[in-house]
């Protein structure tokens, strides 16, 4: 049996737009509140501790040097 992750709960503020532009976000991608603020903490102490960019990011320049290498290649002439 899988055991839940420990959660500690706090408390802290924030502007009300940036809030409810977290719980919109939230609520598109089908997530709680709560796991998006997690995603977000995470994915900023990544930026914080490392010099490298986030694996997302280099997927995503992967995909488009493959679709658009030639495109690539005729505007660095």
């Amino acid at each position: 049996m899988k055991s839940k992750p420990v959660k500690e709960k706090f408390a802290s503020q924030a502007s009300p737009e940036l809030l409810a532009a977290m719980r919109q976000l939230a609520e598109e991608e089908g997530k709680q509140f709560q796991a998006l603020l997690d995603e977000a903490m995470r994915e900023f102490l990544e930026r914080r501790n490392t010099n490298k960019p986030r694996q997302h990011v280099v997927e995503a320049l992967g995909l488009s040097i493959q679709e658009f290498d030639s495109l690539y290649q005729k505007l660095a002439k």
